[in-house]
């Protein structure tokens, strides 16, 4: 993850941590999220706004000091907003957030056997999300941009996350804007590979006096070419009222007359009739 990158997820965690809950009942749930670390080295605090959330909440939150299980937040009987403030506290003490070459990945590192019940309870509030086993801890996983936006939103994160949006919405048209080049150039080199391999072949036959033994439209074609070699087959094809297939048919007969020894007689001509 570049240094722009990280200092954008310190702007949020920070922005996170600054939120100071006005109900004791959202400052006891957010404080039980940031102690839930039973089975887990306890975790110091990583950031000086989260020591300073931690410091403010004090005596509101309970289990500071000690750690607990995610099972001891009444998960069930707490209210939505409730739940939201557990939510960030876990994140602030258990989350991680990464942004590394524009896809966004959130992850908790719970307990072993606490990973099935976060996602559980995560999924209770619309955000499904994966869990696996990792050396012996459980790990929660968003790989979802969408979903981990919606996921901070709802904790509190307003104007860092507007800020990673923003970036996930630039990554995504600038490499939207590659490829759309990318295959502009490949088809323009390949028409202009084919278009010299033209020119070159109405010259030879030209200087054989082949080209004027063919028919009328493969010398119209070949005439206009010769005058516009930039032009694409669907101009030349409204330049001489032909259908794009005959154009191209045109085109491929002189090119293989050009390649063909002298003696070799060329297929039969399939383009459409005289021009009018």
């Amino acid at each position: 993850m570049s240094g722009s990158d990280r200092d954008l997820v310190l702007a949020l965690r920070a922005e996170l941590a600054a939120i100071d809950p006005s109900r004791l009942c959202d400052r006891h749930a957010e404080g039980a999220g940031l102690a839930a670390s039973a089975g887990l080295r306890a975790r110091p605090a990583r950031d000086a706004p989260v020591a300073r959330l931690l410091v403010r909440l004090g005596r509101d939150a309970a289990g500071l000091g000690r750690a607990l299980r995610l099972a001891d937040f009444d998960w069930a009987a707490a209210a939505e907003h409730c739940r939201m403030a557990w939510l960030r506290g876990l994140f602030l003490a258990r989350g991680s957030l990464s942004l590394a070459g524009g896809r966004t990945h959130l992850e908790f590192v719970v307990g072993a056997g606490e990973a099935p019940l976060l996602a559980r309870r995560l999924g209770d509030v619309g955000l499904p999300a994966s869990w696996r086993l990792r050396r012996g801890r459980g790990v929660v996983t968003w790989k979802n941009g969408e979903t981990v936006g919606l996921f901070l939103r709802r904790i509190g994160a307003t104007a860092a996350l507007l800020e990673v949006e923003a970036r996930q919405v630039s990554r995504a048209l600038r490499g939207d804007l590659n490829r759309v080049l990318n295959a502009e150039s490949a088809n323009l080199q390949r028409a202009v590979g084919a278009a010299g391999r033209q020119v070159a072949a109405i010259d030879e036959l030209s200087a054989s006096g082949e080209l004027a033994d063919q028919p009328f439209v493969v010398r119209s074609v070949a005439e206009a070419r010769r005058e516009t070699p930039e032009a694409t087959l669907t101009e030349l094809s409204e330049r001489l009222q032909l259908h794009r297939s005959a154009v191209q048919r045109a085109l491929g007969r002189i090119e293989r007359l050009a390649a063909s020894p002298p003696d070799e007689a060329p297929r039969a001509w399939r383009g459409a009739g005289p021009l009018a």
